[in-house]
């Protein structure tokens, strides 16, 4: 099988889904104790990158999206796919799996 070099600029998004940056994992607890790589939690803090055109509707339309491009978003700890582009890490997540939208 053939390597397939994806970048994130060649990604886009279908329906209701987000292209989601993933926040770098906390090195060292409040104490100050460093984390080993098996010991860290996945982050659920990101940045919007892409977003797909929306949900349809029943008859036919498109729901406008909630977030956009540059939001930084709040999404649930087991949601969407993981994906791996340029050696940053991502993942490809729907909508309503985006919990809030961080100031």
């Amino acid at each position: 099988m053939a390597a397939v070099s994806l970048s994130v600029s060649t990604v886009t998004p279908l329906g209701d889904r987000v292209l989601v940056k993933v926040a770098a994992a906390e090195e060292k607890t409040a104490g100050g104790i460093l984390l080993p790589d098996n010991a860290k939690e996945k982050p659920q803090v990101g940045e919007v990158v892409a977003v797909g055109p929306g949900k349809r509707n029943d008859d036919g339309s498109r729901q406008a999206p909630e977030v956009s491009p540059g939001n930084k978003v709040l999404y649930s700890k087991y949601a969407g796919t993981d994906i791996k582009l340029g050696g940053e890490d991502y993942v490809l997540l729907s909508e309503k799996d985006i919990l809030a939208v961080v100031g």
